[in-house]
């Protein structure tokens, strides 16, 4: 086996793989940029090699710095990861020219099958099913605007090199299509490197399954089941699980051999992934595309089946046989994979940066919960890359009960100094649409049409809000009497009544000091309510009928804000008896547009499309920022005429910046 191999990536994969790679017995090398010289990845290698500045273009995207790392270390092979130089066949044919093994297919599967467009062809000569569209690289947006009419609305504009949402617009319209192409190319020039662009038809109501498949050098190939991958937003997935809610075994079984055989059409060796879109009316499926990597979602796969895919990649390109045929495949009860990512869920998912204050994921327990990250508290988290900084994988014998423990690691993640999609994903997990399996790669466009606030999630249990606002209060109360009794004359007693306001309803609860926590007593029912509190911040871990569940409590200003299921309230203590129950909304209101277009998130000002006096119109594009590896194009709100233009392109810009101010 190999002794020692380097992880040409960063973060939560970078880890993910050194985790098996010692468990192997194989040392580990981390590069990294400038900005990561103190990451998580860095820290837990046994060896790691400085490679540039933070931009990823000069550092984790420049095969030259990780074969020169490969050569000073003396790594006898490199695992990609995936984004970055994963998908990439020039570097894995590098690689295999400097006597490297490349931890993953060989060049020529990677060229076929990372193109879009080559493996599109390839896909109907194997004769796997495939969407109607347009397969070669297109000129310009003009171009793109007349096959889009020839194809039909909607249609898809893919980067070629793309994946991982980068590169993707839908386009209902000319307009759609002429803008969405132009950034297209410009995403995949800035994160593949190839600005080549095609079209496809787009399949309203669609589901994403994706089939897992593993092949070696032996000629032996097994597909790993599917994953779904449909809970998507703006086309980057959000939730996946394993099985699929939806398939059936025959469909399962038909979509399973197609992928094979579209992995021995190109010889492929290593894991690798074949997304299909499935039609929720018909279960006709058609290809996508395959991904010559590991894909984020594996670890809801290693979970029903049993198998440490990073270990299998290295296996195999190490030249061992696959260990299993694919009669031994079998799936295990139910994973499911949240995604948790710095962005700010309450203004529209922008992306958070800055310091983790406090970073405390769930417990891990052994086939139940599962956290993979690359960040640690008091980390930074960096413009310049993606915005993921965990995983959070739960599994259970059914769906129903991996969801429950999806909901109740969730509650008891506790992230502090940046924004998370916590709050959102909790609320997706209390969906009834999601619950029921009823969903397509639309759901979360249908459902919040404009946005995601606190108030969309009625919490299902009023009274448990209310309860613990009640043992919060009865723990303020203590601690002042504790406070209060070290001074002779001034002892107080603390009472066991306390009321709690909710809009026009008062609650009257009993609360009683038991077992280090409270039992608190509320409409002929008992709340067993146990917390750490200290510094306010604090986990209200509770039971009620023997079922627990975990409330967030944290400090803000004058209240304290309580989270649970995806439910949002603010307790404010009025006095030694009464405390109010609010609804909680954001209170930072979106910058008003009628005089100045500003930054809406940090980032790197790519354009500016106005110029001074320019008289602009409703929709039209104003200027466009890169950050965390998208690009997002602001447009005006209202019609107006250019009066300065105050930032320059190419600045890095703060949050709520000025870049243009109107007449």
């Amino acid at each position: 086996m190999f002794k020692k191999i380097l992880i040409a990536n960063r973060g939560e994969i970078a880890c993910r793989v050194i985790k098996t790679a010692r468990q192997m017995g194989i040392q580990t090398v981390a590069v990294y940029s400038e900005a990561d010289k103190e990451a998580r990845h860095v820290d837990l290698a046994d060896e790691a090699v400085c490679i540039g500045p933070a931009a990823s273009k000069e550092s984790y995207l420049v095969m030259d710095k990780i074969i020169a790392a490969c050569k000073q270390t003396g790594a006898e092979a490199v695992h990609p990861g995936y984004g970055f130089l994963s998908e990439n066949a020039e570097f894995s044919r590098r690689l295999e020219e400097e006597g490297i093994k490349f931890i993953g297919p060989k060049h020529y599967s990677v060229a076929k099958m990372g193109d879009k467009i080559e493996s599109k062809k390839l896909a109907i000569e194997a004769g796997v099913n495939t969407i109607p569209g347009y397969n070669d690289a297109i000129a310009g947006p003009e171009e793109a605007v007349e096959i889009a009419k020839k194809i039909g609305y909607p249609v898809m504009i893919k980067a070629s090199a793309g994946g991982g949402g980068k590169g993707l617009r839908v386009a209902y319209n000319d307009q759609e299509a002429f803008e969405g192409f132009s950034s297209c190319v410009n995403e995949a020039r800035n994160s593949f490197g190839d600005d080549r662009v095609f079209i496809e038809k787009y399949v309203l109501e669609p589901r994403h399954i994706e089939i897992q498949v593993l092949g070696d050098s032996h000629g032996n190939y097994v597909y790993l089941n599917e994953r779904e991958c449909s809970i998507q937003r703006r086309h980057q997935k959000v939730i996946e699980e394993a099985p699929s809610p939806f398939l059936d075994a025959a469909t399962r079984k038909a979509m399973g051999e197609q992928a094979v055989a579209l992995a021995r059409a190109v010889n492929y060796e290593s894991a690798g992934t074949v997304e299909f879109v499935v039609s929720g009316a018909t279960k006709e499926f058609y290809f996508l595309e395959m991904n010559t990597r590991l894909q984020v979602e594996h670890p809801v796969t290693e979970l029903i089946t049993g198998l440490d895919l990073v270990e299998q990649m290295i296996r195999i390109a190490y030249g061992e046989k696959l260990p299993i045929a694919q009669a031994d495949v079998k799936i295990n009860g139910w994973s499911m994979e949240c995604r948790i990512n710095a962005e700010d869920p309450f203004r529209g998912f922008l992306p958070s940066t800055g310091r983790l204050v406090k970073f405390q994921p769930p417990a891990e327990v052994p086939g139940q919960v599962r956290v993979d990250t690359g960040v640690y508290e008091g980390g930074e988290i960096s413009m310049y890359y993606d915005s993921m900084i965990a995983k959070l994988i739960t599994h259970g014998a059914t769906r129903d009960q991996a969801i429950e423990r999806m909901r109740e690691a969730l509650n008891a993640f506790v992230i502090r100094g940046i924004n998370s999609n916590i709050p959102f994903q909790a609320a997706l997990m209390q969906h009834p649409r999601f619950a029921s399996g009823n969903f397509n790669t639309g759901f979360i466009a249908d459902e919040y049409p404009k946005g995601f606030d606190a108030s969309m999630v009625p919490h299902d249990d009023p009274a448990l809000f209310i309860a613990v606002a009640a043992a919060l209060h009865r723990s303020f109360e203590d601690r002042d009497s504790q406070i209060s009794g070290q001074m002779p004359g001034h002892e107080r007693i603390v009472d066991d009544d306390y009321t709690v306001i909710r809009g026009d309803e008062r609650s009257l609860v009993e609360v009683l000091p038991a077992n280090g926590g409270y039992d608190v007593k509320l409409a002929g029912e008992t709340f067993a309510l146990r917390t750490d509190w200290q510094f306010g911040e604090a986990l209200m871990n509770g039971s009620l009928n023997g079922k627990p569940f975990t409330v967030q409590v944290a400090r803000v200003g004058l209240r304290y804000r309580l989270s649970h299921n995806g439910t949002q309230a603010a307790l404010l203590v009025m006095s030694a008896r009464w405390a109010e129950l609010q609804s909680l909304m954001p209170t930072k209101l979106p910058p008003d547009l009628s005089r100045f277009l500003l930054s809406p998130m940090p980032g790197l000002l790519r354009e500016i499309a106005v110029t001074v006096g320019q008289e602009v119109k409703a929709g039209e594009k104003l200027a466009v920022i890169e950050a965390m590896k998208m690009e997002n194009v602001l447009k005006a709100e209202q019609d107006g005429t250019v009066k300065k233009i105050v930032a320059t392109a190419g600045a890095s810009l703060a949050v709520d910046e000025v870049i243009v101010e109107f007449e």
